[in-house]
């Protein structure tokens, strides 16, 4: 399993927690209270709420719309650093 199927998994199983299970116990818990329901409406509200906004940036970083832009010198830098490639031995032939 990729880690990005993991963290959507761990996140989503988190926050249907919160969204299903919590209601459930406030029911039991709370007994007859007359502020269960608002309670109970907190916990799902919240849940679908928080991870509507955690979904968004979860896409958005998976799929990006635009990239970083850099300078062909920054680029060359970071080749050499990172990839021991030294941009002055680079022949226009090879990739």
């Amino acid at each position: 399993m990729k880690r990005s199927e993991t963290a959507f998994l761990i996140v989503s199983g988190f926050w249907a927690f919160i969204g299903i299970v919590c209601p459930l116990l406030v029911q039991f818990c709370m007994g007859k209270s007359a502020n269960k329901g608002v309670v109970q409406l907190m916990f799902v509200m919240t849940a679908v709420c928080c991870y509507l906004f955690w979904f968004c940036a979860f896409l958005f970083q998976l799929n990006p719309l635009i990239g970083p832009k850099l300078e062909s010198n920054l680029i060359r830098v970071m080749q050499y650093e990172w990839d021991g490639i030294d941009p002055t031995h680079i022949h226009h032939g090879e990739a």
